[in-house]
């Protein structure tokens, strides 16, 4: 694991460490696929790189292709199983400083476009069940 010694250790950075659980769909060696807890629609994966760097391209180039081909694998099982017209994609980066991509399945561009409500307690029974429905572990 390789973050900045003065960045403290990213909420990603304790999920990847085991110290906080998460509901998992995929992990390698240089990246991790998780349920966020206030999804945009219950077709909502977090892929994260193990390297914690607050920007995409800050990130080793190992790392940066590794987390593509993630986001890119993780994407095709998602259209499979979820049969949605699209799996879409954000890179926001404010609220966690550790890259992260949002794979997003969705129809229509409203569903897309729809924001998390932070608000809400997480169900984790749906996410629980959405996990094991997306596994690919």
């Amino acid at each position: 694991m390789l973050y900045t010694v003065f960045m403290k250790p990213s909420i990603f950075t304790q999920i990847i460490r085991g110290e906080v659980p998460c509901h998992k769909i995929y992990e390698d060696d240089k990246t991790i696929a998780f349920m966020p807890l206030h999804p945009i629609a219950l077709g909502h994966v977090l892929v994260v790189p193990k390297v914690q760097v607050e920007a995409f391209y800050d990130l080793p180039s190992d790392d940066a292709h590794a987390l593509m081909d993630t986001v890119q694998k993780v994407g095709k099982h998602m259209k499979n199983i979820l049969q949605t017209k699209k799996i879409g994609i954000k890179v926001v980066g404010l609220d966690v400083d550790h890259v992260h991509f949002h794979l997003i399945a969705f129809d229509t561009l409203a569903q897309y476009n729809q924001n998390e409500d932070m608000s809400a307690q997480p169900d984790h029974s749906a996410l629980a069940q959405m996990a094991q429905k997306l596994s690919m572990l």
